[in-house]
C-alpha cells in the first residue's frame, strides 16, 4: 500500500515504514535499553553485598520491567510514537487513522514486544512484518498502530483545478458570481484539487453539496446532465478567466495613460517655449516695424503699431515666395 487512509476515506502523505528501516531503529532502541539496563544491574551487582538475595532478586525484576518495559512504553509515549532509534531512522509510530499514540497504544505495543521482540529475538516481530501489507508487527495489530515514515522525497503537489469538460466551455458566461463568498471558492478550490484523492462515493457527495452551495449563491439551479464536480470547475475557471480578463483591461488603461502622459509633455515644453521668454526676444524700436521674410506664402508678418495704408503699404508677395522688391 503506497499510503494511509483515514476513516473519512482520505489518502494522507504518509508511507508505511519497510522492514530494514524498522530493524534499524529498533537496534538502535535495543542498544541504548540494553547499555541502561546492564549499568543498573552493575549498580544491583555492587549493592548485593549489603543485601540478601531475595532483594537483588527484587531488584533485578524491577530493573528489567521499568528499563526493558516501561521505559520504551514511557518515551514513546511521551514522544508521540518516536523512540531514540525512529528519530534517527525518520520513523514514527501513529495510529490507523493518522493520529498520535497514547499511553494505552504504546503500552500494548511493549507489552507486545516483550515476547515477539525480546524472547523470540526479533523472529516473530519480522515474520509478522513480511506477512503484514503495511509492515506491521504483532503489536501493531493488537494496539491499530502502524511505524510510518516521517523523512520521505519531497514530491511537488499539484493544485491545479483540474479543467473542465470542453463542451462546457463558455456555458456559464453570463453567470453572476458576485453573491459567492470566499470561504465557498476556497471550498470548491481544495476540493478539486484533491478529489481524485476522496472516495468516490464520499466524493460525490461533497461535490453534491458544493455544487448546491455555489447554485444557491449564484441564483441558478445546475444545468441538467451536469455532473456536480464538472459545473464547479466549470465555474471555478469561468470566475479565473473574468479575473484574468479584468486583470488585462487594468493594465491596458494603465498603460494607454501613460502613454497618454507621456505624449503631452512635449506640448507643454513648447508652450512653455513661446510664452515670456520668447516674447521677450522681439525687437522694440524701428527694427520692428521692418517686416520679416516668411517660410512660406500665406503666412502673416508680426509689425508693431497700427498697419500702414496707402503709399506705406507693403506689396502683396510676390508668386515665388517671400516680398516682391520696391518700384
Amino acid at each position: 500500500m503506497s499510503g494511509l487512509v483515514t476513516g473519512d476515506a482520505v489518502v494522507l502523505g504518509l508511507q508505511p515504514a519497510r522492514l530494514p528501516s524498522r530493524a534499524l531503529a529498533l537496534l538502535i532502541d535495543l542498544v541504548v535499553v540494553w547499555s541502561v539496563y546492564l549499568i543498573v544491574m552493575v549498580g544491583v551487582v555492587l549493592a548485593s553485598t549489603v543485601l540478601d538475595d531475595a532483594a537483588v532478586a527484587a531488584l533485578s525484576v524491577v530493573a528489567f520491567l521499568l528499563v526493558l518495559v516501561g521505559a520504551p512504553i514511557a518515551v514513546e509515549t511521551l514522544s508521540r510514537g518516536r523512540s531514540l532509534g525512529k528519530l534517527a531512522c525518520g520513523l514514527r509510530v501513529v495510529r490507523d487513522d493518522g493520529g498520535p499514540v497514547r499511553f494505552r497504544h504504546a503500552l500494548v505495543r511493549g507489552a507486545m514486544g516483550v515476547v515477539e521482540i525480546m524472547l523470540s529475538f526479533g523472529v516473530i516481530a519480522c515474520l509478522a512484518s513480511l506477512v503484514s501489507a503495511r509492515g506491521r508487527r504483532v503489536g501493531d495489530v493488537f494496539a491499530g498502530t502502524l511505524v510510518v515514515r516521517e523523512r520521505v522525497p519531497a514530491q511537488r503537489a499539484a493544485w491545479v483545478v483540474p479543467p473542465p469538460p470542453a463542451w462546457l466551455a463558455g456555458r456559464f458566461t453570463g453567470l453572476d458570481l458576485s453573491g459567492v463568498p470566499d470561504d465557498l471558492w476556497l471550498a470548491i478550490r481544495q476540493y478539486l484539487t484533491r478529489m481524485r484523492q476522496l472516495d468516490p462515493a464520499v466524493s460525490w457527495s461533497v461535490a453534491v453539496r458544493l455544487a448546491g452551495d455555489l447554485a444557491s449563491r449564484t441564483g441558478a439551479p445546475v444545468p441538467d446532465g451536469v455532473p456536480p464536480a464538472a459545473y464547479l470547475a466549470a465555474v471555478v475557471h469561468e470566475r479565473q478567466g473574468r479575473e484574468v480578463r479584468r486583470a488585462h483591461a487594468a493594465a491596458a488603461r494603465a498603460s494607454a495613460d501613460a502613454a497618454a502622459e507621456r505624449a503631452a509633455r512635449p506640448g507643454a515644453d513648447t508652450a512653455a517655449a513661446t510664452g515670456p521668454t520668447a516674447g521677450a526676444q522681439v525687437a522694440s524700436g524701428p527694427a520692428a516695424a521692418v517686416p520679416e521674410a516668411a517660410a512660406g506664402p500665406g503666412r502673416q508678418e508680426e509689425r508693431t503699431g497700427p498697419a500702414p495704408t496707402g503709399a506705406d503699404a507693403p506689396l502683396p508677395p510676390a508668386p515665388g515666395g517671400g516680398f516682391a522688391p520696391p518700384a
